[in-house]
This record gives C-alpha cells, sequence and structure tokens, in this order.
C-alpha cells in the first residue's frame, strides 16, 4: 500500500504520544548532530552538507515514510562511494548522481520492488558492510593519528603504505583527544543514558582544545565557520557527460540507500511489534533523496542506530523523526558558531566507533565459519568492497550467491530409476509411490525429483542417455517436479525426440498442474500427446501395457504380405501416438 504511516497513525493520536515522540525527538537530534558532521567530513564534504541532509532527509522520510519509527539522515554506508564521486566528480557531480538515486528509488517503490530487495543473500550485506566499515576506519587514521597528509590515496593498499610511513609524524594530542572521545562514547551509557555519548565526547573534546588551546586541526581551522541557516534550493550545474558518468554510481546509491532504509524498518518492526509497508519506504527514501542534493546536501536513508534510539526513548509514530529534524535545525540555527571548535580527530575517534558497530565482526565470523558457500559470497563480497569498488563487490557478491544458490538447489533435484518392488525413496506414508504392479519387460521407468529447471535439465539427459538398449515404452514420473522452466522444457523435448527416433514410446505419471500447463503453452503436450499423460503410476503402466499390445499385434499382422486399412489405422495409432 502506498499510503505514509504518518496518516494512518496521526488518526488516533494523542497529546501523550506527542510528548513521548518529542522526547524521542530531541534526544534523537541531539545524537544526530555530531554524526551528521562526522559523516559529512568522512565523505569528503564540508561539516554542513551533513547538517542540510539530516534535516531535510530526515523530515521527508518521516512525513512520506512507510515506517512508524524511522529516523533517515546520512550514514556511514554511503561514505565510501559518497567520497568517491566528490574527488572524481565534485559535488555537483555527487549531486546529479544522488538526484537519478532519488528517482530510481521512486521507481523501485512504485514498481513494488520493495519485497524484492529484502531477498538480497544475506552474507553479501554482511560483506559490503563490513568492507565499508574497514574503509572508514582506514580513511579516518589520517585525522586520528593528526598526520596531516593533504592527498591521500584513493586505493586501500597505497594508503595504508602512506599511513604506515608518516606514522612517525603522528601528534600525541590528537591521539590522545581520539582515544578519548571512542572511551567517552563508548563508556558514557554506563554512567547516563539521558545524554548520548557521541554528543558529551565531542562537546568535552571541543571544550578541551578550546581550554587548553591544544594544538589541533578543528572544524574551524579547516573548513571555516559553519552556516547557521539553510541554503536557497538550487540544481547542480552538470552536463549530459557527467550524467552519463554517474548513473553506475547512483544505482549503487539507490540500491544501498534501499537496503540500508529497509533494513533498518525490519529491526524497527522487532522492536515495536510493527509491520512498515516497504514500497511506501522507498518512496520515501527516493523524495528525500531528491531534495536533499537542492539543498546542498548528500544522499540520505533509514539510520538503524538513530532509529533504534528512537524506539528506546519512546518514539512510535513519524511525528518522532519529524520533531528530530526540527530539533536539528534549532541547534544547526543557534549553536553553529561553536561547533567549529570541535576537532577533526575527535570526529575521527566518533567514526571510528561507527566503524566498530558496522562491521557486525560476531556476524561476519560465524558466518565464516558456516557453510562454505555463504563464507565464499562474504569473502568475496568483503574482498572486493576494499580493495577494488563497492559497485564491483555488490555486482559480483550478487553473481556469486546466485551461481552457489544455482548449484545448491540443483543438488535437491534428481533423475532415478525405478525398478519392481520400491524405489530407494520410497516414501511409506504416500500410496502413490508404491508400484502396485510389476513393470512389464521393455518398459523403463524414471523418477525425477525436485525442480527441473537450467541448473538440474542437463541431469535429465545424462540420467537417460545411459540406457543401454531402447526399451519399448519410457515411463518417467514427475510428481515430485514442483515446477519446470524453458531449459527443462527444452531437455524432456530433446529427450523425447531422441526416443522417438527409436521407436520408443514417452508417457509421463503425475504431471503437476504448474508443470502440465508449461508444456502446454510450449507446444511439448501436443507432441507427446494427451493420451500418454498419465494421472498416476498405475495408469501410465497401464498406457504401457496398452502401447505394447498395439505394437505386439501389429508386429504380427505385419507377418501378412499385404496389409488390410484397419491394420493401417491400426499401426498408425501405436507408433507412438502424437495426440490422443
Amino acid at each position: 500500500m502506498l499510503r505514509p504511516k504518518l496518516f494512518d497513525t496521526i488518526k488516533t493520536y494523542t497529546l501523550r504520544q506527542f510528548y513521548a515522540d518529542a522526547m524521542a525527538g530531541t534526544i534523537v537530534g541531539i545524537v544526530a548532530l555530531p554524526l551528521a558532521i562526522a559523516f559529512a567530513i568522512a565523505s569528503g564534504v564540508s561539516p554542513e552538507r551533513g547538517l542540510f541532509t539530516a534535516v531535510i532527509g530526515g523530515l521527508v522520510i518521516s512525513l512520506l515514510g512507510g515506517s512508524r519509527v524511522q529516523i533517515g539522515g546520512p550514514t556511514g554506508a554511503f561514505v565510501v562511494i559518497v567520497y568517491g564521486i566528490v574527488q572524481q566528480y565534485g559535488i555537483d557531480g555527487l549531486a546529479a548522481a544522488t538526484l537519478i538515486a532519488g528517482v530510481l528509488l521512486i521507481i523501485m517503490g512504485l514498481a513494488r520492488f520493495g519485497s524484492v530487495i529484502k531477498y538480497i543473500p544475506h552474507p553479501v550485506i554482511v560483506g559490503f558492510t563490513a568492507g565499508i566499515a574497514v574503509i572508514i576506519f582506514s580513511s579516518q587514521m589520517n585525522d586520528f593519528f593528526g598526520l596531516r597528509i593533504e592527498t591521500m590515496p584513493a586505493d586501500f593498499i597505497e594508503k595504508w603504505i602512506v599511513i604506515i610511513r608518516n606514522l612517525g609524524n603522528a601528534d600525541l594530542h590528537n591521539v590522545a583527544i581520539a582515544v578519548g572521545v571512542i572511551l567517552v562514547t563508548m563508556l558514557w551509557p554506563r554512567v547516563s543514558t539521558k545524554l548520548p555519548g557521541p554528543l558529551v565526547a565531542i562537546v568535552l573534546s571541543g571544550v578541551a582544545v578550546v581550554a587548553f588551546n591544544l594544538p589541533v586541526e578543528t572544524i574551524g581551522s579547516h573548513f571555516g565557520s559553519i552556516p547557521n541557516m539553510l541554503p536557497v534550493p538550487s540544481l547542480p550545474h552538470v552536463d549530459w557527460q557527467t550524467i552519463k558518468q554517474v548513473i553506475q554510481p547512483a544505482i549503487t546509491i539507490a540500491i544501498l540507500a534501499g537496503i540500508e532504509a529497509l533494513l533498518s524498518a525490519v529491526v524497527a518492526d522487532g522492536m515495536i511489534g510493527g509491520k512498515h509497508r516497504s514500497n511506501m519506504e522507498l518512496v520515501a527514501q527516493g523524495a528525500a533523496n531528491l531534495l536533499t542534493p537542492v539543498f546542498g546536501g548528500i544522499p540520505a536513508t533509514g539510520a538503524i542506530a538513530r532509529t533504534a534510539t528512537n524506539v528506546k526513548n519512546g518514539g512510535r509514530t513519524p511525528v518522532a523523526g519529524i520533531v528530530h529534524a526540527l530539533v536539528l535545525l534549532m541547534l544547526m540555527v543557534f549553536f553553529a558558531k561553536w561547533a567549529v571548535h570541535i576537532p577533526l580527530c575527535g570526529l575521527a575517534g566518533i567514526m571510528l566507533v561507527v566503524a566498530y558497530n558496522m562491521s557486525e565482526w560476531r556476524t561476519f565470523r560465524s558466518q565464516v565459519r558456516g557453510r562454505r558457500s555463504d563464507a565464499a559470497v562474504l569473502l568475496t563480497t568483503f574482498g572486493l568492497t576494499v580493495i577494488i569498488d563497492l559497485t564491483v563487490a555488490l555486482e559480483v557478491g550478487l553473481v556469486v550467491a546466485a551461481v552457489l544458490f544455482i548449484r545448491n538447489i540443483s543438488g535437491t533435484s534428481s533423475v532415478t530409476s525405478v525398478t519392481n518392488g520400491f524405489n530407494d525413496d520410497t516414501d511409506l506414508d504416500d500410496l502413490d509411490s508404491f508400484i502396485t504392479a510389476p513393470i512389464p519387460d521393455g518398459v523403463k521407468v524414471f523418477q525425477i525429483s525436485g525442480p527441473m529447471f537450467f541448473g538440474a535439465a542437463y541431469k535429465f539427459k545424462e540420467s537417460l542417455a545411459v540406457v543401454d538398449k531402447p526399451p519399448k515404452v519410457i515411463v518417467v514420473r514427475m510428481r515430485y517436479v514442483p515446477f519446470i522452466d524453458a531449459t527443462g522444457l527444452h531437455a524432456l523435448e530433446d529427450v523425447f525426440g531422441t526416443f522417438k527416433k527409436q521407436g520408443t514410446a514417452f508417457v509421463l505419471s503425475g504431471v503437476q498442474p504448474d508443470t502440465l500447463e508449461a508444456m502446454r503453452k510450449s507446444g511439448l503436450l501436443a507432441k507427446i500427446g494427451k493420451g500418454n499423460i498419465a494421472p498416476t503410476f498405475d495408469d501410465a503402466l497401464l498406457r504401457a501395457r496398452e502401447i505394447m499390445a498395439k505394437e505386439s499385434r501389429r508386429r504380427k499382422n505385419d507377418s501378412h504380405d499385404q496389409p488390410t486399412a484397419d491394420e493401417s489405422r491400426e499401426r498408425h495409432d501405436i507408433t507412438p501416438p502424437t495426440n490422443t
């Protein structure tokens, strides 16, 4: 249903709920302030762009979203790709990519892709999320150690070579502040849950810099002042060539935004016992990413950590997200002038905590120790994200996951030869799995179990290709075939044609309705003949005996020099029927 959750919740809204939402929104707004600035700087843009994104993106996502408690804004998932776009195409290129991503997200929502995007394999998600965490960690080393390297290589390995070579220039003031910020951020919840740890850590680091006049780089010394108002809306200045170049990263932004928003919504559903509207959520994410670049922002999506903070503090409707955006705007208006004193090494400490939380190292470790196929997908996606590129990692990770899934599901399909008595897979609770009558001489029976699709069709052809002496009748049991695709139909038709040339009749038993309909549409049913499609295995054996009896009479009549007209018609009906 394409209907924002705000419309539903507002009908029964109470003053008591508004108080709870206002308190939760205020807390989340305070939490979001240092994170928005940190995400922007880590992404290679000025700090105010993160604030613009949190205000505009957070407001739109809460107004139009399909989740009751989703909090939107800049997130760590975008840091890597935004940094790369800015370095290669500039701010206008980033704005163009974000606008394109917004359009794609709206199309995905209108096309009901919300449920499809949930089927991205979990190892792929864990792999690229952990890879992003490693890249974020690496990107903060310059500010963490105060190395002041002006040009940092984009390549992961080259970046670490430069960092290691310059470690001798590390500044102890920067390291001490960064470590202090990390410790305060992680340990503050043990002291109080009223004030968010990141805010306390950043405020303390800024106070320390001013009070002791520490020689560290701050937001003010590096970026200048932060504006205390939203900018005038404006469209980016880009040409068609730039638009073509940023389409691929725009697709990555759209996919990342969709995945992270829906994952956040699912987590929130588990916390409040609700159910989000995935397609409406995608439309809201698209609308947010259409507006944020117009106001100078960067890509926005649902933020899992801030959404969880919202729920834990009593937020239960989109009003909390709206309040969060308004609180951020007020903080920007009244306190932006103080933000210039925030040290970059302190923000690096915040980002290292974010990277640690993003890494999900326990989940990563458990999946590496799990199934080999899952581990292969995870490590492939992780390695490509770190070494090559996030877009390549997603594409290859999905392909590897699909190939391994096809291999695994193909293993569930089998073709076995059935003999008199019971076959190896006989189900004693299934009456039709019994062979209630002996299989006549000259009849060969095969049973297909599992889906007959392109990954398993070759098994069918190989199994029937090993028949030494062509039998008079081939019976294929198909009651355990839930579906068949075009490749499976082609394999079945190929085997049918081969045996027909050899004079062997072809009978199918227990064909399920969907499979039978697929055979009808492909024309294979007309070739085999409806009379050779039996509802049960016993009926198939009866049909086989009938065919062999007619064949026997035909051979007997062939001994006469001149067959009668009736015998000719009977002979035509026997070899093997094409449509009965």
